[in-house]
């Protein structure tokens, strides 16, 4: 199939698969999976994939930098010993634990320890869909967890083919030296990337332009730090974070209206799009089974089960280990019951980058001959992918219900009512003075002094709906106002990211509103 029947298809699935999981009502990704694996079996279709390398260096990007807007930095810098523990160690530990099973079940060690690169990190983008009331907190660890783990993952199976290909055993000193340039180097390049993306937008002002770098920053951010060596996952999660404090300076109402819009359809496009390419294997799968069923069935099993294992076995010692180790107070307050952390076992999903993992694997290696067990770990990494997505996400809801989860969260409330009341308390500070600066009548000031103090009573305004020219500039000043005393919480650090972004969006709705009345 050429690209543009591809694109159509994939579409028209993940069209498909939105509707019938509103009917059926399943989680998104079931549906989408469902979807894929019909569409496989139908005459014509078989044949229907992208390149993995579209899925690594355009749909990982495009996902990485969406999620890495939307983190919370505070809770991301809060809790980072615990994803560094199950970004970095946790994706080695499963790793070696998969590469060591499945040499024990016959697998060659070199194609083993790519099976276990490929399968070492997880895919968080399906938990909200599985499970849309995550306490903030593992939420967060699960986010950044995935924002991270797919550059050591990527960095272990890049040693790992090379070691195949060439036909010898992986060493561990390239894989820890690629492991951290790839670290160091990405997050570098990131930065340095991020910023002159901070200094273009700057200068390129106009709506066409804004919108036109916004698509370009995640591939802006990836490519660099792989053509250097890199993690281009590090980079764009590097450079993403620095953007989402940098850029609410430089960037108009309208175009991050605009902006994250298009990421928030595209970022739900790509993801159907990537579990309808994971159900597309199903007739691959099923013919190597009927071919060579009983051993890759079992490898599969076990394979599952050991990765399951393993993140139950680390995330239940995790806790203890940082207790004995680090006694101070202030740890104390961090602990939470292993019922709780039990979500960061079944958030564990495997996805799509390790299905395009899979399919990336070179057909031949240096000797001419082809490569060794390609077809079965293809297969393997598809049983795992689908059985954690089936297993875990029909149990989620159990797992959710026994961790006893407050359907509100009293500290986003709290921070959103703070930060209503210094934005109505600043904005009616400087309303006399925005008054004088626009020459506005008494009568209009006093209207816009009553809608701000409506807000202090968070009481809905349905009256300030006027065109009056004075009311509508004087508005627009105490949005600005509005911002000055929100930027100034999120700095102090009163405010937690997600509730900055809330508000952020509220009060960027508002300004258009009223910079253009008559589109009202």
């Amino acid at each position: 199939m050429e690209g543009l029947e591809i694109a159509v298809v994939l579409g028209l699935a993940v069209l498909a698969g939105g509707v019938l999981q509103q009917y059926l009502r399943v989680p998104a990704p079931w549906s989408w999976v469902g979807i894929g694996a019909a569409v496989s079996f139908v005459p014509g279709f078989h044949d229907l994939a992208l390149a993995p390398d579209v899925v690594l260096y355009i749909f990982l990007p495009a996902l990485l930098y969406w999620e890495s807007l939307n983190v919370s930095l505070r809770r991301f810098a809060f809790d980072l010993r615990v994803i560094l523990l199950l970004s970095v160690g946790l994706v080695f530990a499963t790793a070696a634990a998969v590469a060591g099973v499945a040499t024990v079940l016959g697998v060659a060690f070199p194609v083993a320890l790519v099976l276990g690169a490929i399968l070492s990190p997880t895919d968080a983008t399906a938990v909200s869909a599985m499970a849309p009331r995550l306490p903030r907190r593992i939420d967060v660890m699960l986010r950044g967890e995935s924002l991270i783990n797919d550059a050591g993952a990527l960095a272990l199976y890049a040693v790992a083919v090379s070691a195949v290909v060439a036909g010898r055993d992986p060493d561990v000193g390239e894989i820890s030296l690629r492991f951290l340039w790839a670290l160091v180097v990405g997050a570098a390049v990131g930065v340095a990337a991020g910023y002159v993306i901070y200094l273009l937008r700057l200068v390129a002002t106009q709506p066409s332009l804004e919108a036109t770098i916004s698509v370009l920053t995640p591939f802006a951010l990836y490519l660099p730090a792989e053509v250097v060596g890199g993690s281009g996952v590090v980079a764009v999660v590097a450079g993403g974070l620095l953007l989402s404090r940098l850029m609410p300076r430089v960037v108009s109402s309208r175009s991050r209206v605009l902006g994250f819009d298009f990421w928030r359809v595209s970022s739900f496009v790509i993801n159907g799009a990537l579990f309808v390419l994971i159900g597309l294997q199903a007739r691959t799968v099923l013919e190597y089974l009927l071919d060579d069923g009983v051993h890759a069935l079992w490898l599969t099993l076990v394979i599952t089960g050991t990765v399951f294992a393993v993140r139950l076995g680390w995330v239940a010692l995790m806790a203890p280990a940082i207790r004995l180790l680090d006694r101070r107070p202030a740890q104390r307050a961090r602990r939470v019951p292993f019922r709780v952390r039990a979500l960061l076992v079944w958030g564990g999903f495997r996805g799509a980058v390790s299905l395009a993992a899979a399919l990336a694997m070179p057909a031949l290696i240096a000797d001419g001959g082809v490569f060794p067990d390609r077809e079965l770990v293809v297969v393997v990494t598809f049983g795992t992918i689908l059985v954690l997505l089936v297993g875990q996400g029909a149990t989620m809801p159990l797992v959710l219900q026994r961790a006893s989860i407050p359907h509100t969260d009293d500290e986003a409330e709290a921070e959103h009512q703070l930060a209503t009341q210094r934005m109505a308390d600043h904005a009616l500070r400087h309303l006399e003075s925005d008054a004088a600066a626009e020459g506005a009548a008494a009568a209009a000031t006093e209207r816009v002094r009553d809608h701000h103090l409506r807000a202090l009573q968070r009481v809905e305004d349905h009256e300030l709906r006027e065109t009056d020219e004075d009311v509508r500039r004087l508005t627009l000043r105490g949005v600005a106002r509005k911002r000055e005393a929100l930027d100034g919480l999120r700095r102090a650090n009163r405010i937690d990211d997600e509730v900055y972004l809330r508000i952020q969006g509220m009060l960027d709705h508002e300004e258009l509103r009223w910079e253009h009345p008559d589109e009202r």
